[in-house]
Order: structure tokens, then C-alpha cells, then sequence
């Protein structure tokens, strides 16, 4: 397995054989519902879209998960893997070749790979959005991906799992209201899973953030805190905080 971290929440996940691209964010800004005055990141330079790219992974229906200006660049006969609210916007972008998965349903990627969905970021009072245990199937080496830190209980019934990529570093509102939940929730998924590895995700890079919201978000934890954690609570999980780009080899 190799993973390059394409900064936010955009991975290259290369496993079983095949490149898999993970929520991609890789060209021009980033906005939600044109709101640019309300929150807008910018990358410091754009990112090369990858080649010869097997999958496009996609967890949520939301802009930084199912960033438009991305998805227009890459090719549409590409096979889409999605949230149900993502498969919406795919499908507005001309992409011919998506499956939906509902919470529980898998799909396997030529022979190699299987992917299940499961609850992942609840967006808004009832929308819960897809989280994923990927399974490498010569190897039956796995992987869960889940970029809010919202993680489901039934994931226990799936451990141990190889790799966690999911957020360390809580990101909130003032009065303690959650965007993004990092320490606690991680050290959970930490118990429950014993992964061999975390990698952090939705937090840092080369990407600048600006707007009315953006000065009201407050950030807690850092890669060295959570590793001191994880040592706290007798955990062997090594965390990996890779540069945006770099590549890590399990």
C-alpha cells in the first residue's frame, strides 16, 4: 500500500494494484455555494492531477470533498465510487460510470479491492455521510478512511485494521461547537481499530484560508500531541504526518 496525501482531505491511495483518488481538492479555490466572503481556501500552487488514476473515491457531496473545479478536469469515463450525495454531483458533471453506495453496501474494484460504506460526517439534522473500510484482497490488509472524526460503533466488529486516515486535530467554533472532531474521537477509533498506523487528515498543508468564518475557527492538537497519546494509553499505533506530496509506503 501507498498513500500520498494531496493536502485537506485529498489522497493517492495506491492498493491492491490500483490508484484510487480520494476526495479530490487539486485546482483553483475552494468555496461552498459561492460564499467566498464566508469561508474560501486557496493552495499557495496547484496540484498535477494524477495519472492513470482506477477509481475516484468519493465520501461526501460537499465542495471540499466533491470539489466541481477538480472533478471537471479529470476524465468522466473514470469509474466513481460515492456517497449518495456525491453521486449527485458527478452525475451533474457528466461522469457515465458511478456507483452509490448506501451504508453496509460494497464494491470491489477489479477483482483487488473492496470497499464498504459505512456512517461516516453527519452534515446538517439527518444527513449522514459515507465514511470507508477499504480491504486490499490478496493481502487482506485493510484500511478506514473518515474525515470528520465521526466514527461508528459497528466499526469494532472490523478490527484490527492496517491504516487509519482520519483527522487528529480538532477543529471548532466558539462555545465548543464542532467542525471537525480530532483527539478524542481519533484516540477512539485508536482503541478500537489498533491500527499499525494513523494518518492524519483535513488539517495543515500548503493551502490558505480566508473569510468571515475562518475567523472564528479555532484549532487544538498537533501530530506530536496525539503520538504522546496514544504512548499514554498504551497504544503501539504510530502516527505519520506526511508533507503535502509525499508519499508513505506501508
Amino acid at each position: 500500500m501507498y498513500f500520498t496525501w494531496l493536502d485537506s482531505n485529498s489522497w493517492l491511495m495506491e492498493i491492491g494494484g490500483q490508484r484510487i483518488l480520494l476526495d479530490p481538492w487539486l485546482v483553483d479555490s475552494l468555496t461552498f455555494s459561492n460564499l467566498d466572503w464566508l469561508f474560501k481556501g486557496s493552495r499557495t500552487q496547484d496540484r498535477p492531477i494524477p495519472a492513470n488514476i482506477d477509481l475516484i473515491l468519493l465520501s461526501q457531496g460537499l465542495e471540499d470533498h466533491a470539489h466541481p473545479p477538480t472533478l471537471k478536469q479529470l476524465g468522466k469515463n473514470i469509474p466513481v465510487v460515492a456517497s449518495p450525495n456525491a453521486a449527485k454531483v458527478v452525475k451533474e458533471l457528466g461522469y457515465i460510470n458511478i456507483t452509490t453506495l448506501d451504508h453496509g453496501e460494497i464494491f470491489t474494484l477489479n477483482n483487488q479491492v473492496e470497499i464498504k460504506a459505512l456512517p461516516g460526517s453527519q452534515i446538517g439534522p439527518t444527513l449522514l455521510e459515507n465514511a470507508y473500510l477499504l480491504r486490499e484482497l490478496v493481502s487482506g490488509l485493510k484500511l478506514y478512511y473518515e474525515p470528520h472524526g465521526n466514527h461508528s460503533p459497528q466499526l469494532q466488529q472490523f478490527a484490527p485494521v492496517d491504516v487509519v486516515i482520519t483527522p487528529i486535530i480538532d477543529l471548532s467554533l466558539p462555545l465548543g461547537l464542532p467542525i471537525i472532531k480530532g483527539m478524542n474521537s481519533a484516540l477512539e477509533i485508536a482503541k478500537w481499530l489498533k491500527p499499525q498506523i494513523m494518518l492524519p487528515t483535513a488539517a495543515g498543508g500548503d493551502i490558505l484560508f480566508e473569510g468571515l468564518l475562518n475567523r472564528f475557527l479555532q484549532a487544538k492538537g498537533s501530530s506530536e500531541e496525539f503520538q504522546e497519546l496514544l504512548e499514554k494509553n498504551n497504544l503501539s499505533t504510530r502516527v505519520i504526518a506526511p508533507k503535502p506530496g509525499e508519499q508513505v509506503a506501508f
